[in-house]
């Protein structure tokens, strides 16, 4: 073929160089040589540039006389749930439905590092999915997968609650604080160093705990607390609802009054048991701290599929509208003072602090500017983001939208057939 080397650009003249050029090189003439001259020995190409390799070659072989770079194709990594276009992510920044480049949603290095992966887990999910010459796709539960093994013996566990509801121990004594001294990491991933690591957690006569680990009316194998039912709360003891106080005008639970078994406090030889053991923080003794609750950016695994079996709709409407939700938690004291500790070295050399909220999922601090750590607290409290959950939720709901649609499919076949 005879193919293109030039572009002669003149009007409208270029948008960062002006007039100052007038000439510029055409991409596959600037690949192989710009590859040869900076000594780069592998140059990783997705299938379809597979038929730019032989001029590739040809330029290399004519006009550089050192060592050559090589051209080499692969498949593209496709991850259900992810846009990697940069022209329907550019959609995304210029609509304003993310915050930038840098969003925790959007797949690019920026926003990957904001949210908290780590470099190694990615790493261990490339390794997890290999490279191949044909195009697949990579379900997003093992990328989740290999974030939460990285993830999971190297953060500390700390208990926070996303979705207070005041419990008062009503025959807990008024100014009362016991202090407990829970493990920062499960037995299972204790090294020798981390035997001796435990955090004060405060437990008062009022603490909050989730509003779904409370029903008034549970369904069969609801083991959390319901009135007149019993739970154990983590680390500390056995509690029993004995009054719900809710609101005259909507009817919504707003309190719970409890009292608490001195007899059974975790760690102690004690008998009684309970199925169910839920997390909590202290009312007067928790801190309050911003969490972004990310989920991923679209609603369907494919879409360039989905576009193209339905072309009415535009990438806009694929959006998932749940993909960021904010909320105000109640952290423990110790969760404060590590990122108060983080700010404060301002080191850039430093882990940033990440933490397994207790049956949450795993978290990181929010640093907006990954060359500033002050950016995590500048104009604003520190924030948590969520780095990935504890279940493979998307897996578990794409799974569920498909075996609803396949039921709704066989119903419709059969009152057709009738």
């Amino acid at each position: 073929r005879d193919p293109l080397i030039y572009r002669i650009k003149t009007t409208p003249p270029h948008h960062r160089t002006k007039d100052e050029w007038k000439i510029y090189p055409m991409y596959d003439f600037a690949h192989p040589l710009s590859d040869a001259i900076e000594g780069v020995t592998h140059s990783i190409c997705t299938l379809e540039f597979d038929v730019h390799r032989p001029l590739y070659d040809w330029l290399v072989d004519k006009l550089y006389t050192g060592p050559r770079p090589y051209q080499y194709e692969m498949g593209r990594l496709n991850l259900d749930y992810t846009l990697t276009s940069k022209r329907k992510l550019l959609t995304l920044v210029n609509d304003g439905l993310v915050s930038g480049w840098n969003d925790p949603r959007m797949p690019t290095i920026a926003g990957i590092r904001r949210k908290g992966i780590p470099p190694e887990a990615i790493q261990r999910f490339c390794k997890m999915v290999g490279v191949a010459r044909s195009e697949s796709r990579v379900e997003m539960d093992m990328m989740e997968s290999a974030i939460r093994e990285e993830l999971n013996d190297k953060t500390p566990r700390v208990m926070a609650v996303l979705k207070p509801l005041k419990v008062v121990l009503t025959n807990w004594e008024e100014g009362k604080v016991e202090t407990l001294e829970p493990p920062l990491f499960p037995e299972a991933f204790q090294t020798e160093q981390d035997q001796t690591r435990t955090r004060h957690v405060p437990l008062t006569r009022e603490i909050y705990i989730e509003q779904d680990d409370f029903m008034i009316d549970p369904p069969k194998k609801y083991f959390r607390l319901r009135p007149g039912g019993e739970v154990r709360l983590r680390y500390g003891y056995i509690i029993k609802c004995e009054e719900v106080i809710t609101d005259p005008k909507t009817g919504e639970v707003v309190e719970l009054r409890c009292t608490y078994d001195p007899d059974t406090k975790s760690g102690t030889k004690q008998t009684r048991k309970v199925k169910g053991t839920i997390h909590w923080v202290s009312a007067t003794h928790g801190k309050d701290l911003d969490v972004n609750l990310y989920e991923s950016m679209l609603q369907v695994p494919n879409a360039d599929e989905t576009l193209a079996q339905e072309p009415d709709k535009t990438i806009l409407d694929l959006i998932n509208p749940n993909s960021l939700v904010k909320r105000t938690a109640k952290v423990e004291p110790y969760v404060m003072d590590t990122i108060s500790k983080y700010v404060d070295a301002n080191d850039l050399e430093q882990a940033l602090p990440r933490f397994q909220l207790e049956r949450q999922g795993f978290f990181a601090v929010d640093l907006p500017d990954p060359s500033d750590v002050k950016s995590a607290v500048k104009d604003q409290p520190p924030t948590l983001n969520r780095v990935v959950g504890l279940r493979d939720t998307w897996a578990k709901i794409d799974q569920k939208q498909r075996k609803n649609n396949n039921n709704n499919n066989e119903k419709g076949g059969e009152k057709s057939a009738g």
